[in-house]
Protein backbone atom coordinates (compact mmCIF):
# COMPACT_ATOMS: atom_id res chain seq x y z
CA UNK A 1 0.00 0.00 0.00
CA UNK A 2 2.96 2.65 0.99
CA UNK A 3 4.35 1.80 -2.39
CA UNK A 4 1.58 2.08 -4.09
CA UNK A 5 0.98 5.74 -2.11
CA UNK A 6 4.69 6.64 -3.60
CA UNK A 7 4.14 5.84 -6.51
CA UNK A 8 1.09 8.21 -7.13
CA UNK A 9 2.94 11.12 -4.69
CA UNK A 10 5.58 11.43 -7.31
CA UNK A 11 4.28 9.84 -10.48
CA UNK A 12 7.05 10.47 -13.10
CA UNK A 13 9.65 11.75 -10.89
CA UNK A 14 12.88 10.87 -9.68
CA UNK A 15 13.16 8.48 -13.19
CA UNK A 16 15.99 9.67 -15.26
CA UNK A 17 19.43 11.00 -13.60
CA UNK A 18 19.98 13.63 -16.21
CA UNK A 19 16.36 15.06 -16.77
CA UNK A 20 13.50 16.29 -14.56
CA UNK A 21 9.96 14.88 -15.69
CA UNK A 22 9.07 18.66 -17.00
CA UNK A 23 12.39 18.16 -19.30
CA UNK A 24 14.72 19.98 -17.16
CA UNK A 25 18.22 19.66 -16.25
CA UNK A 26 18.82 17.97 -13.37
CA UNK A 27 20.90 19.27 -10.40
CA UNK A 28 23.92 17.27 -9.71
CA UNK A 29 26.31 17.41 -6.85
CA UNK A 30 30.44 17.06 -6.58
CA UNK A 31 32.56 15.71 -4.42
CA UNK A 32 34.76 18.53 -3.42
CA UNK A 33 34.90 18.81 -0.24
CA UNK A 34 34.85 14.88 1.50
CA UNK A 35 34.65 15.77 5.12
CA UNK A 36 33.40 12.81 6.58
CA UNK A 37 32.92 8.96 5.62
CA UNK A 38 30.77 7.46 7.12
CA UNK A 39 30.75 3.45 7.63
CA UNK A 40 27.39 1.14 8.01
CA UNK A 41 28.52 -1.41 10.82
CA UNK A 42 25.23 -3.61 10.05
CA UNK A 43 21.40 -2.72 10.27
CA UNK A 44 20.55 -4.95 12.94
CA UNK A 45 19.20 -3.57 16.01
CA UNK A 46 18.37 -4.30 19.57
CA UNK A 47 14.79 -2.42 18.80
CA UNK A 48 12.80 -1.81 15.99
CA UNK A 49 11.54 1.68 15.57
CA UNK A 50 8.64 3.31 14.05
CA UNK A 51 9.49 4.58 10.76
CA UNK A 52 12.95 3.82 10.88
CA UNK A 53 14.49 5.05 7.43
CA UNK A 54 17.04 1.68 7.06
CA UNK A 55 14.71 -0.88 8.20
CA UNK A 56 17.18 -1.71 11.09
CA UNK A 57 15.20 -4.38 14.07
CA UNK A 58 16.51 -7.68 15.63
CA UNK A 59 16.32 -9.14 12.08
CA UNK A 60 17.38 -7.38 9.50
CA UNK A 61 20.70 -8.61 8.23
CA UNK A 62 20.60 -6.90 4.97
CA UNK A 63 23.89 -4.75 5.37
CA UNK A 64 26.06 -7.31 7.46
CA UNK A 65 29.03 -6.56 9.58
CA UNK A 66 31.71 -4.88 8.57
CA UNK A 67 35.14 -5.63 9.99
CA UNK A 68 38.08 -3.82 11.63
CA UNK A 69 39.95 -4.98 8.38
CA UNK A 70 37.10 -3.22 6.08
CA UNK A 71 37.39 0.19 8.20
CA UNK A 72 41.11 0.16 7.60
CA UNK A 73 40.93 -0.36 3.94
CA UNK A 74 39.36 2.35 3.25
CA UNK A 75 41.25 4.66 5.65
CA UNK A 76 44.20 3.50 3.60
CA UNK A 77 42.16 4.75 0.36
CA UNK A 78 41.34 8.03 1.90
CA UNK A 79 45.62 8.55 2.21
CA UNK A 80 45.90 7.20 -1.68
CA UNK A 81 43.05 9.51 -2.81
CA UNK A 82 44.46 12.48 -1.03
CA UNK A 83 40.74 12.90 0.32
CA UNK A 84 40.56 15.52 3.24
CA UNK A 85 38.41 13.80 5.85
CA UNK A 86 38.19 15.06 9.09
CA UNK A 87 35.70 12.93 10.48
CA UNK A 88 34.63 8.94 10.24
CA UNK A 89 31.20 8.60 11.45
CA UNK A 90 29.64 5.35 12.11
CA UNK A 91 25.93 3.99 12.24
CA UNK A 92 23.53 1.16 11.84
CA UNK A 93 21.64 -0.61 12.82
CA UNK A 94 22.97 -0.31 16.49
CA UNK A 95 27.22 -0.27 16.31
CA UNK A 96 27.52 -1.80 19.60
CA UNK A 97 25.26 -4.92 18.02
CA UNK A 98 29.11 -5.21 16.14
CA UNK A 99 31.17 -7.26 18.17
CA UNK A 100 34.64 -5.06 16.67
CA UNK A 101 32.93 -2.39 16.78
CA UNK A 102 35.38 -0.95 19.93
CA UNK A 103 38.25 -1.67 17.57
CA UNK A 104 37.17 0.01 14.51
CA UNK A 105 36.78 2.96 16.74
CA UNK A 106 40.40 2.58 17.77
CA UNK A 107 41.72 2.34 14.43
CA UNK A 108 39.96 5.82 13.68
CA UNK A 109 40.82 7.84 16.14
CA UNK A 110 44.61 6.37 16.38
CA UNK A 111 44.68 7.84 12.44
CA UNK A 112 44.22 10.91 13.54
CA UNK A 113 40.20 11.29 12.74
CA UNK A 114 37.54 12.63 14.53
CA UNK A 115 34.95 9.98 15.25
CA UNK A 116 31.40 10.31 15.49
CA UNK A 117 28.83 7.53 17.11
CA UNK A 118 25.31 6.94 16.45
CA UNK A 119 24.17 4.65 19.29
CA UNK A 120 20.39 4.16 21.01
CA UNK A 121 22.65 4.30 24.48
CA UNK A 122 20.76 0.79 25.58
CA UNK A 123 21.71 -2.86 26.05
CA UNK A 124 24.36 -3.06 23.44
CA UNK A 125 25.93 -0.33 24.79
CA UNK A 126 26.07 -0.72 28.42
CA UNK A 127 27.41 -4.31 28.31
CA UNK A 128 30.30 -4.72 30.86
CA UNK A 129 32.77 -5.91 28.37
CA UNK A 130 31.43 -3.12 26.02
CA UNK A 131 31.36 0.07 28.66
CA UNK A 132 34.96 -0.58 29.02
CA UNK A 133 36.04 -0.34 25.93
CA UNK A 134 34.30 2.97 26.19
CA UNK A 135 35.88 4.21 28.80
CA UNK A 136 39.55 3.54 27.40
CA UNK A 137 38.63 5.31 24.45
CA UNK A 138 36.86 8.78 26.10
CA UNK A 139 39.96 8.41 28.80
CA UNK A 140 42.65 7.99 25.71
CA UNK A 141 40.97 10.24 22.84
CA UNK A 142 38.71 12.85 25.09
CA UNK A 143 36.48 15.33 22.86
CA UNK A 144 37.49 13.39 19.80
CA UNK A 145 34.83 11.18 20.28
CA UNK A 146 31.74 12.30 19.89
CA UNK A 147 28.50 9.51 20.93
CA UNK A 148 24.96 11.19 19.21
CA UNK A 149 22.49 9.10 20.93
CA UNK A 150 19.29 8.96 19.05
CA UNK A 151 16.28 10.72 21.91
CA UNK A 152 13.40 11.37 19.62
CA UNK A 153 12.07 13.80 21.68
CA UNK A 154 13.09 15.26 25.16
CA UNK A 155 9.45 13.71 26.28
CA UNK A 156 9.51 10.14 27.49
CA UNK A 157 5.61 9.42 26.04
CA UNK A 158 6.82 10.56 22.59
CA UNK A 159 10.07 8.68 22.63
CA UNK A 160 8.73 5.67 23.40
CA UNK A 161 5.91 6.08 20.86
CA UNK A 162 8.87 5.50 18.67
CA UNK A 163 10.65 3.14 20.34
CA UNK A 164 8.90 0.79 22.46
CA UNK A 165 7.54 1.09 26.03
CA UNK A 166 11.11 1.61 28.29
CA UNK A 167 13.12 2.43 25.88
CA UNK A 168 13.49 6.40 27.09
CA UNK A 169 14.64 5.23 30.75
CA UNK A 170 17.04 2.59 29.27
CA UNK A 171 18.55 5.21 26.90
CA UNK A 172 18.56 7.73 29.86
CA UNK A 173 20.52 5.36 31.97
CA UNK A 174 23.06 5.57 28.96
CA UNK A 175 23.30 8.31 28.58
CA UNK A 176 23.92 8.96 32.49
CA UNK A 177 26.81 6.81 32.07
CA UNK A 178 28.49 8.57 29.03
CA UNK A 179 28.21 11.69 31.19
CA UNK A 180 29.55 10.05 34.21
CA UNK A 181 33.20 8.77 32.17
CA UNK A 182 33.18 12.19 30.67
CA UNK A 183 32.08 11.57 27.20
CA UNK A 184 31.10 14.14 24.49
CA UNK A 185 27.42 13.73 23.63
CA UNK A 186 24.75 15.41 21.03
CA UNK A 187 21.56 14.20 20.27
CA UNK A 188 19.59 12.95 17.50
CA UNK A 189 15.78 14.03 17.49
CA UNK A 190 12.97 14.09 15.53
CA UNK A 191 10.34 16.77 14.59
CA UNK A 192 7.52 14.47 14.03
CA UNK A 193 4.98 16.30 16.83
CA UNK A 194 4.12 19.60 15.72
CA UNK A 195 5.89 21.50 17.66
CA UNK A 196 7.83 24.79 16.27
CA UNK A 197 11.77 24.26 16.22
CA UNK A 198 12.46 26.10 18.90
CA UNK A 199 9.93 25.23 21.28
CA UNK A 200 11.88 21.55 20.80
CA UNK A 201 15.05 22.89 21.57
CA UNK A 202 13.69 24.32 24.46
CA UNK A 203 12.17 21.46 25.98
CA UNK A 204 15.52 19.42 25.46
CA UNK A 205 17.26 22.37 27.22
CA UNK A 206 15.24 21.62 29.88
CA UNK A 207 16.02 18.23 29.88
CA UNK A 208 19.48 18.67 29.45
CA UNK A 209 19.84 21.19 32.46
CA UNK A 210 18.12 18.54 34.76
CA UNK A 211 20.27 15.79 33.78
CA UNK A 212 23.58 17.80 33.53
CA UNK A 213 24.19 16.77 30.38
CA UNK A 214 26.67 19.17 28.55
CA UNK A 215 25.03 19.58 25.07
CA UNK A 216 23.93 22.46 23.60
CA UNK A 217 20.28 22.41 22.82
CA UNK A 218 20.33 25.48 20.75
CA UNK A 219 23.38 23.94 18.49
CA UNK A 220 22.04 22.36 15.25
CA UNK A 221 25.12 20.30 15.46
CA UNK A 222 25.27 18.91 18.46
CA UNK A 223 21.14 18.42 18.90
CA UNK A 224 19.95 17.47 15.16
CA UNK A 225 16.61 17.52 14.72
CA UNK A 226 15.46 15.71 11.41
CA UNK A 227 12.96 16.25 9.08
CA UNK A 228 10.84 13.04 9.14
CA UNK A 229 11.48 11.29 5.83
CA UNK A 230 7.90 10.12 4.04
CA UNK A 231 8.43 9.79 0.97
CA UNK A 232 4.24 9.14 0.41
CA UNK A 233 4.37 13.52 0.24
CA UNK A 234 4.89 15.20 -3.64
CA UNK A 235 8.41 16.92 -3.42
CA UNK A 236 9.39 18.96 -5.93
CA UNK A 237 12.70 17.83 -8.15
CA UNK A 238 15.71 20.01 -7.76
CA UNK A 239 17.30 21.63 -11.27
CA UNK A 240 20.13 23.27 -11.77
CA UNK A 241 18.26 26.24 -11.57
CA UNK A 242 17.14 25.83 -8.03
CA UNK A 243 19.95 26.71 -6.66
CA UNK A 244 19.50 30.34 -7.54
CA UNK A 245 15.84 30.30 -6.65
CA UNK A 246 16.09 28.80 -3.31
CA UNK A 247 19.69 30.79 -2.55
CA UNK A 248 21.39 27.71 -1.88
CA UNK A 249 24.62 25.75 -2.89
CA UNK A 250 25.43 22.47 -4.13
CA UNK A 251 28.02 22.70 -1.25
CA UNK A 252 25.60 22.82 1.07
CA UNK A 253 24.18 19.11 0.51
CA UNK A 254 25.56 16.14 2.14
CA UNK A 255 26.62 14.32 -0.86
CA UNK A 256 29.31 17.42 -1.73
CA UNK A 257 31.18 16.38 1.42
CA UNK A 258 30.25 12.69 2.47
CA UNK A 259 30.30 9.38 1.41
CA UNK A 260 28.98 5.77 3.28
CA UNK A 261 30.40 2.32 3.34
CA UNK A 262 28.31 -0.63 3.60
CA UNK A 263 28.39 -4.35 3.12
CA UNK A 264 25.17 -5.90 1.62
CA UNK A 265 24.07 -9.53 2.81
CA UNK A 266 26.05 -12.21 0.26
CA UNK A 267 28.81 -9.51 -0.92
CA UNK A 268 32.17 -10.37 -1.58
CA UNK A 269 33.47 -7.00 -0.49
CA UNK A 270 31.91 -3.61 0.50
CA UNK A 271 30.62 -1.22 -1.36
CA UNK A 272 30.98 3.01 -1.01
CA UNK A 273 27.15 4.92 -1.66
CA UNK A 274 26.20 8.54 -2.13
CA UNK A 275 24.07 8.63 0.82
CA UNK A 276 23.51 7.91 4.02
CA UNK A 277 20.10 8.11 3.95
CA UNK A 278 19.70 5.72 0.58
CA UNK A 279 21.23 1.94 1.67
CA UNK A 280 18.81 0.24 -0.53
CA UNK A 281 18.71 2.00 -3.90
CA UNK A 282 20.59 0.54 -6.10
CA UNK A 283 21.55 3.47 -8.24
CA UNK A 284 23.38 5.65 -5.33
CA UNK A 285 25.93 2.99 -5.17
CA UNK A 286 29.26 3.93 -6.63
CA UNK A 287 31.56 0.97 -6.58
CA UNK A 288 34.00 -0.72 -4.57
CA UNK A 289 36.24 1.84 -3.96
CA UNK A 290 36.85 5.48 -2.90
CA UNK A 291 38.21 6.64 -6.30
CA UNK A 292 34.76 5.32 -8.07
CA UNK A 293 33.05 7.42 -5.08
CA UNK A 294 34.50 10.33 -6.54
CA UNK A 295 31.94 10.24 -9.04
CA UNK A 296 29.07 13.29 -9.52
CA UNK A 297 25.73 12.86 -7.90
CA UNK A 298 22.00 12.94 -9.47
CA UNK A 299 19.76 14.50 -7.31
CA UNK A 300 17.40 11.52 -8.54
CA UNK A 301 15.14 10.70 -5.30
CA UNK A 302 12.27 12.37 -3.40
CA UNK A 303 14.74 12.27 -0.18
CA UNK A 304 17.45 14.14 -2.39
CA UNK A 305 14.57 17.22 -3.15
CA UNK A 306 12.67 17.22 0.61
CA UNK A 307 15.52 16.31 3.48
CA UNK A 308 18.60 17.62 1.99
CA UNK A 309 17.96 20.69 -0.11
CA UNK A 310 14.64 22.15 1.30
CA UNK A 311 15.08 20.51 4.98
CA UNK A 312 18.32 21.38 5.24
CA UNK A 313 19.38 18.28 6.71
CA UNK A 314 23.11 16.94 7.44
CA UNK A 315 23.74 13.42 9.00
CA UNK A 316 26.97 15.13 10.41
CA UNK A 317 28.45 17.10 12.89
Amino acid sequence: MKDHAVELANRGKFENPLITAKGEARAHISLNNAQTLWFNTGTLCNITCVNCYILSSPSNDSLVYLTVADVETYLAQIITRKWRIREIAFTGGEPYMNPQFNAMCRVALEAGYEVLVLTNAMRPMMRKSVRAGIADLVAEFGDKLTFRVSLDHYAQAHHDEMRGDGAFAKTIEGMDWLTSIGARMAVAGRMLWGESEAAERRGYASLFAARGYDIDAMNPGMCVLFPEMDETIEVPEITTACWGILSKSPNDVMCSSSRMVVKRKGADHPVVLACTLLPYAEEFEMGATLAEAEADVSLNHAHCAKFCVLGGASCSA
